[in-house]
């Protein structure tokens, strides 16, 4: 995803396991710390196959 600013309406569906959730409200894991990182990329992707980022911004 590049950095530039994205103005979009809707709604992004992620699935996430009950860790992926906790971790990114900040819980920490120490003994696996890839959970967050992991509902992070999940969450982009959605994002990323959710909107156009090709398109003109409005």
């Amino acid at each position: 995803m590049n950095s530039q600013t994205v103005y979009a309406e809707g709604s992004v569906d992620v699935r996430l396991t009950p860790d992926e959730a906790l971790a990114l409200t900040g819980v920490e894991f120490n003994g696996n710390p890839k959970i967050k990182s992991e509902a992070q990329r999940k969450i982009r992707n959605a994002f990323e196959k959710t909107f156009d980022f090709n398109s003109d911004a409005k």
